[in-house]
């Protein structure tokens, strides 16, 4: 219910008056939107994203270009209730040409039929339901205005399995989904991939769970030696501290969901170990020298999908810069763009918005942060 009023709320402002700026409003400005959690348990994810969309447009707008870009902030929580409350106000404000995100699957889901009527064009930098893009599912597909930058599930899914009993010689697997559209969207893809007959067990838990005794009671019962968890961080971190409390000495594995900095600051000891994966590369990794100029700029550090979200509002700037500067032309632009990314791979859309990049990276917590380990292969 927090959520629904906090959408309501949400909605509201956004109808009233859009607030975020990096420069002022006016005929020689142009908007684009960053939609994500930035409040609530996931704000993190949103506010890592939405920092590299800000210095995106730091750095175009410091070239003294004839039409500068002002950032409009859609707060959704990552939650779909949330964002079906949100969108509508962004789809509706003509000034706004095209949005960065949303961040998360199941928000994507709920804003989708406002922006395809809309003709918004998208770019996501994390959300990888493989419906998003799958024609045949038609509640689902965000065909033609969604695109986004990371692999989908599809792939994530047998990665997070492989990396997940990497070194166990007899695994045994309990699987843990929040039942959020992400969450159940990826145990679809990793099911099948893991190991045969290693599978001991599955359970299904709300993502707003504060006690899982019971889950963690099954995956005692059945004696699991690892346990794979597809939900989001703050409730992974709620899961692997009571697990560790109930004497659980097995491996804990998560998907991009749980890839992320508040993860091991929220479960601390309990997370050291960790195995996660996510179709990202530090920016850091990427390039050291635009790393420490996003941090003298941003006065943090770049969080998780900065590279992707650097890139995705890059290929929007590149659109007006080419002289776009409605929906329309700004998703014909996407539509052919060969774009060369800060990694240094091209980066283009095929029919259904799926980007050509199609790698799943994996990462370890250890010593309390989150340390990329390189491609699962």
């Amino acid at each position: 219910m927090k959520k629904i009023q906090a959408g309501v709320i949400a909605a509201l402002a956004l109808v009233l008056s859009f607030t975020l700026s990096a420069c002022g409003g006016g005929s020689d400005t142009i908007k684009i939107a960053y939609q994500g959690p930035l409040s609530g348990g996931e704000a993190q994810t949103g506010i890592d994203e939405q920092n590299a969309v800000k210095f995106a447009i730091e750095l175009y707008n410091a070239t003294n270009p004839e039409k500068k870009i002002e950032l409009v902030s859609a707060d959704d929580q990552g939650d779909g209730t949330v964002a079906a409350g949100v969108a509508p106000g962004i789809a509706n404000d003509e000034s706004i040409v095209a949005v960065v995100g949303p961040a998360y699957s199941g928000a994507t889901i709920a804003s989708l039929p406002y922006y395809k009527e809309a003709g918004m064009p998208m770019i996501s930098p994390s959300a990888t339901k493989v419906s998003l893009t799958d024609p045949a599912v038609a509640g689902e597909f965000g065909g033609p205005v969604f695109h986004r930058i990371p692999a989908t599930d599809k792939i994530q899914g047998p990665a997070l399995g492989k990396l997940a009993v990497s070194g166990v010689a007899a695994p045994k697997v309990f699987v843990v989904d929040d039942q959020t559209a992400y969450s159940v969207g990826l145990v679809e893809y990793l099911l099948p991939s893991l190991p045969k007959a290693s599978l001991v067990g599955t359970d299904s838990t709300k993502n707003d769970t504060a006690d899982f005794a019971p889950t963690v009671a099954k995956i005692k019962a059945k004696g699991a030696n690892v346990v794979i968890y597809t939900g989001y961080y703050s409730q992974a971190a709620v899961l692997v501290k009571q697990l560790r409390d109930a004497g659980y000495k097995g491996i804990f594995a998560g998907g991009d969901g749980v890839l992320n900095s508040e993860f091991a600051v929220l479960a601390g000891a309990a997370a050291e170990g960790a195995r996660l994966t996510g179709a990202t590369v530090p920016l850091g990794e990427l390039s050291p020298e635009l790393a420490a100029k996003f941090k003298e700029s941003q006065g943090v550090e770049p969080g998780v999908y900065a590279a992707e979200s650097f890139d995705a509002a890059n290929i929007i700037i590149e659109a007006i810069k080419a002289g776009n500067t409605t929906r329309a032309t700004i998703l014909a632009y996407i539509k052919t763009v060969a774009y060369v990314g800060v990694g240094g791979q091209t980066i283009s859309f095929d029919a259904n918005g799926d980007s050509t990049l199609g790698f799943i990276n994996g990462f370890l917590v250890k010593d309390g942060k989150v340390v990329s380990t390189g491609a699962v292969k």
